[in-house]
């Protein structure tokens, strides 16, 4: 399964400048907030956690919250992701990868989910 979202930074620096702190644990666990240093990384985090809700056919609902998706680096600053127990059972999941980039003003990700 696979699954893809594009966000445009600017959207979620608005978010951020209207909501602060209340927009950023809606989304992100203390850890994942510790790691957005920028708005970029903050944009490719939630492009990451949309693409891997789409990956799994259900988007981000009861099915799978936001929390549900965890998101971390390796020792390369490569981004990693997992999921609650709950995911990995009711979904049967065996691995997953994600790829995030940014350009234009954009940022993007990938999931896939085996």
């Amino acid at each position: 399964m696979i699954g893809i979202d594009i966000v445009k930074i600017d959207r979620i620096s608005r978010l951020k400048a209207r909501h602060g702190e209340l927009f950023l644990k809606r989304f992100l666990s203390d850890n994942e907030i510790a790691l957005a240093k920028n708005d970029a990384t903050l944009a490719g985090f939630w492009a990451a956690k949309e693409a891997a809700s789409k990956a799994l056919g259900v988007g981000i609902s009861k099915e799978c919250g936001f929390l549900d998706i965890m998101l971390s680096k390796d020792a390369r600053n490569a981004p990693k992701i997992k999921f609650s127990p709950r995911i990995y059972t009711s979904f049967n999941i065996k691995e997953a990868s994600l790829s995030i980039t940014h350009d234009g003003g954009f940022a993007v990700a990938a999931v896939m989910i085996v």
